[in-house]
């Protein structure tokens, strides 16, 4: 009969060259194992089937341990515990043995569910979803890129996700993200006080919380429909910003575009070129930014359908086929062709110009310079972004009398109904001219007659 061991035959219990299992006596298959290095736990040794199992309760905890509150009040297998507790603990797994369970099944069970867990972290998933969705490939040096066919926001969400959501939820288990998480990450988010890895604070806003908010949804959705028993916590939560105050209607007065196309000649760089170029050509920022060299053919600028917004909602969209007027054609020219690199908007030779806010605000600065030039006390143009200058162009073009259609046209809007599906004409000439209006009436705008000097409206041609 095995002697039985108290907390003091177990400190005395010496480690040898290998480990070895020795029985406490007074409980059926419990032993103190005693490491090599004299760490010491306690185990149940039974069988299933007649094949010997063996079930490790816990790291055996001293009574010294014990008074300074290092063990739990109700300890479970797996948590440090007292010789007592092991007794209990042995007592249970035997009559779990008697009633024909197997004692270590909850344990495996416990362990592979905190193994998914740890391996199903909001990062791990969000980073599969965009692999998925997205296209996006990491390769063994960590460049990641995206694949545009599947999305073309890609490398925005991943952005998003890397500076703004990540830092706080990205080593969270999804299945414990609650909505008091999401909530507090999004007030930082709106209220500027978000800090990158650097500890700067970075800009924020009720838009910026949106767009997160829209981002985090779907990626626990995205779960969600591939899980069986997940459920996101985003029920119910609404977005920072009412749907009617989303929608921008900003586009620059006359006064505005004059200063603003006066610093953009006057200053030599990829910003100033881009933002000439997206006022003449009314496209999306995206697009031209992202432009290739290959992309422009005998004065066309061919967008492929792959890269076009429309494309998203509609799948007969096809390549857009923008004839430049000649002032964006002038753009173009100025712009260095650098070997090896594909891109007319690029910065650094390799990749397509990104990053706009600070060049933006660069810009804006210059602008104010300007200003004060006139009005020592001139403030500040109202809040504007790039994309108010495809609005702004739209709006030219109406006043230079392009027909409706045809302005939609050079927009890559898709067309209503059933006129997209019969009517195939490329209207290639109408695009042209409406681009060559758009560009003459900013020379107008941008060069206004002199005070002694009768100005006269240029007609534009009738159905332009």
């Amino acid at each position: 009969m095995a002697k039985t061991l108290t907390d003091i035959s177990i400190r005395n219990l010496k480690p040898g060259a290998t480990p070895r299992e020795v029985a406490v006596g007074g409980a059926r298959g419990l032993y103190v194992w005693v490491g090599a290095t004299g760490a010491k736990s306690f185990v149940v040794r039974y069988r299933i089937n007649g094949k010997p199992q063996k079930l490790t309760l816990g790291r055996w905890i001293s009574p010294e341990d014990r008074k300074e509150g290092k063990t739990s009040a109700d300890p479970q297998v797996g948590d440090p515990i007292s010789l007592a507790s092991a007794r209990r603990l042995a007592a249970d797994t035997m009559l779990q043995l008697s009633r024909g369970r197997d004692p270590g099944a909850a344990k495996r069970e416990m362990k592979q569910a905190r193994r998914q867990a740890a391996e199903d972290t909001f990062e791990a998933i969000a980073t599969e979803y965009m692999q998925r969705a997205a296209g996006m490939k990491i390769d063994d040096r960590g460049n990641v890129t995206f694949d545009r066919t599947k999305l073309r926001s890609g490398r925005q969400r991943y952005l998003t996700l890397k500076r703004q959501i990540f830092p706080s939820l990205g080593s969270v288990p999804i299945t414990e993200i609650k909505k008091s998480d999401i909530v507090r990450l999004l007030d930082k988010i709106e209220t500027g006080q978000l800090k990158n890895d650097k500890g700067e604070m970075m800009m924020g806003g009720p838009v910026a919380a949106d767009r997160c908010l829209a981002l985090v949804r779907k990626i626990l959705n995205w779960h969600a429909e591939r899980s069986d028993d997940f459920r996101p916590p985003l029920l119910r939560l609404k977005p920072r910003r009412e749907p009617s105050e989303q929608a921008r209607d900003r586009a620059l007065n006359d006064d505005e575009l004059r200063v603003i196309w006066k610093v953009a000649t006057e200053t030599e760089g990829t910003f100033s070129h881009l933002l000439r170029f997206l006022l003449l050509t009314a496209a999306r920022r995206a697009e031209a930014a992202e432009m290739t060299w290959s992309e422009v053919k005998d004065g066309d600028w061919v967008l492929p359908r792959e890269r076009n917004k429309a494309a998203a909602r509609s799948k007969k969209v096809k390549d857009l086929v923008r004839p430049l007027s000649g002032l964006a054609l002038a753009v173009l020219e100025a712009r260095p062709k650098i070997e090896g690199c594909a891109y007319v908007f690029s910065n650094d030779g390799r990749r397509p110009m990104t990053g706009f806010s600070k060049p933006k605000k660069k810009f804006d600065e210059r602008v104010l310079e300007e200003l004060r030039k006139q009005d020592p006390k001139a403030t500040p143009l109202p809040n504007w972004n790039l994309h108010d200058l495809r609005r702004t162009a739209r709006t030219l073009m109406s006043r230079a009398g392009v027909s409706p259609h045809h302005a939609e046209r050079t927009l890559g809007h898709v067309l209503p109904g059933i006129e997209a599906v019969y009517d195939q004409h490329k209207y290639h000439a109408e695009m042209q001219k409406a681009y060559e209006a758009l560009a003459s009436m900013i020379k107008r705008i941008t060069n206004p007659p002199a005070d002694n000097v009768v100005s006269f409206p240029q007609p534009v041609a009738e159905n332009v």
